[in-house]
């Protein structure tokens, strides 16, 4: 067990380095962006370094970012109401840290306890004094030179690929030489905020209990594997190739699924809920530099009721119908005029669902997959590994490359019970290793 000690050495506000003009103060969200939840989400990079002056980093961390944030003015405002940003250019808040260890005894077995050194948004005196900031970053020296970047950003601002074209933008402006990347705000002409929509959410709401972490990690060769196991019975239901997030997910959910099982000794239906990016699924496609939230969740059903487990083939069949249904029939609909009538049937057709399958067990996956996290480079080289910690709800799936780009790594959440029965199932062990050592080679 490793005993961490963190200081903070210093808190700023990061002002955009030009004043945003003024007929940019006011900026309206999407409806999408509207119906975010309020609150933030984090994603923290572990580098190597052999600098050894870490204020230098520091530095050129603030004054690119400062250049940034002229291109991104919104995250320098804050929230006026449900649907306005007061682009008002008051910042956002940089901390800088440190701790008493070297990277490598961090990584060595990542311990998810200790993640809260590195988050801003995690300390009550950063969040009183950043009054409201929409960002926050925090840059964390090790005691061998290595560093963690963590960026705390709000729900209402950025999905994960918005938040992909800030990193690319910063990252750029760091390396001086490189062009910016610029971002488009075209959420509010795409679909408009509505007053009609002020207590209503996009989210999908897990009771929070007493739940566990874990990280398991599926190489290239065992995600191969699981495709023999079910590519011929795929291949003849869907005439396509399963995807390797497809199967490492199916997996996932079925042993979650055992051990809610065993755990109850009973048979529950379940549901899975699968983050969607919308950019590429509408017609014609959305910028994959667009900021704001362009995401929406599919649903997918397992209630086979009159068996003692259910085939990984035929949970995979159903994942790629589901997906094959929303993308063919709804994902199209989120934008223009009527778009706000395709959210609405969205959210009520949710509820009625919930409300006549009240023993339904949820799930929720987020895929970050094929998302360029690893070119998170600020010119001292790119990330050994980034991670997104979720401590607030539990059975939620969260799928990332690994540092190859052809293995998966998984963040899971679930009920303490369950996690104990979950993490010995012999089939997850048999594709899976559980949190095993990151090199920081």
């Amino acid at each position: 067990m490793i005993e961490m000690k963190s200081e903070i050495l210093s808190r700023r506000c990061i002002k955009p380095s030009s004043p945003t003009p003024s007929h940019l103060k006011t900026f309206k969200l999407s409806l999408l962006d509207q119906l975010a939840p309020p609150i933030h989400g984090t994603m923290t990079f572990f580098y190597t370094s052999t600098l050894n002056n870490s204020s230098n980093f520091s530095q050129t961390l603030q004054e690119s970012l400062s250049k940034t944030l002229t291109l991104f003015y919104p995250l320098a405002g804050r929230l006026q109401d449900a649907a306005t940003v007061d682009c008002n250019d008051q910042g956002v808040f940089f901390i800088e840290a440190k701790v008493n260890i070297q990277l490598s005894q961090f990584l060595s077995q990542p311990d998810f306890n200790l993640t809260d050194h590195f988050l801003p948004s995690n300390d009550y005196q950063t969040m009183e004094l950043s009054n409201g900031a929409m960002l926050l970053v925090q840059f964390t020296s090790f005691t061998c030179g290595g560093a963690a970047i963590s960026l705390s950003l709000t729900h209402k601002l950025a999905d994960m690929s918005a938040l992909v074209t800030f990193l690319r933008s910063w990252t750029n402006a760091s390396c001086l030489f490189c062009k910016p990347v610029v971002p488009d705000f075209i959420g509010p002409n795409l679909l408009p905020p509505r007053d009609d929509f002020q207590n209503m959410s996009a989210s999908v709401n897990i009771k929070a209990a007493n739940f566990a972490l874990r990280r398991f990690v599926f190489s290239t060769s065992k995600i191969a594997e699981l495709k023999d196991k079910v590519y011929d019975q795929f291949l003849l239901a869907m005439h396509r190739h399963p995807s390797r997030v497809e199967l490492v997910l199916a997996l996932i959910w079925k042993c979650a699924m055992a051990a809610n099982r065993s755990k109850s000794e009973s048979f529950r239906p379940s549901v899975l809920f699968q983050a969607v990016n919308l950019r590429k699924r509408m017609t014609p496609p959305v910028p994959e530099t667009a900021f704001g939230n362009f995401v929406w969740p599919f649903m997918v059903l397992a209630e086979e009721d009159n068996k003692d487990d259910l085939e990984l083939h035929e949970l995979v069949t159903e994942m790629r119908k589901a997906f094959n249904n929303f993308c063919n029939e709804k994902a199209d609909k989120f934008k223009g005029e009527e778009g706000h009538l395709a959210i609405l049937g969205a959210l009520k057709e949710r509820g009625e669902f919930f409300k006549n399958n009240r023993e339904m067990t949820v799930y929720k996956c987020t895929s970050w997959c094929k998302f360029p996290l690893y070119d998170t480079d600020f010119g001292w080289g790119k990330p050994v590994w980034h991670v997104s910690v979720n401590k607030i709800v539990s059975n939620t799936i969260a799928l990332a490359d690994t540092r190859s780009g052809d293995g998966i790594e998984a963040l899971i959440t679930l009920d303490d019970e369950e996690m104990a029965i979950f993490e010995r199932n012999e089939e997850l062990l048999e594709y899976a290793t559980l949190n095993p050592s990151i090199a920081c080679a």
